[in-house]
């Protein structure tokens, strides 16, 4: 048994990434966010159908054709595979953790 609001880690200098369950059609991540965004001009283009919501904090997200998306406690967001996009933003306090699930 899992608690995805324990064990944060403490160093949160870099955005952490935790496989909570991986199989060849679905991988589920908690990710743990602190003022992180994507560098500048990088764009996700994921093989992959993305599903993510917020748990904690907050984070918006940007599409290459401009629009973005802020998402709060309880929002999610499906993104189908190959539509890129890219973080912008997440909160500092409170930190922002994520439920993201990959599906083909």
């Amino acid at each position: 048994m899992g608690n995805l609001f324990n064990a944060i880690p403490t160093d949160l200098a870099e955005e952490v990434f935790e496989s909570i369950i991986t199989s060849q059609s679905i991988r589920i991540e908690r990710i743990v966010s602190k003022g992180h965004e994507t560098p500048e001009n990088s764009w996700y283009d994921q093989d992959e159908h993305e599903w993510v919501c917020i748990l904690q904090g907050s984070g918006t997200l940007e599409f290459v054709d401009g629009s973005t998306k802020t998402l709060n406690v309880g929002d999610y967001v499906n993104i189908p595979a190959h539509v890129k996009h890219r973080v912008s933003a997440t909160s500092v306090d409170p930190i922002t953790i994520w439920l993201a699930i990959f599906y083909r």
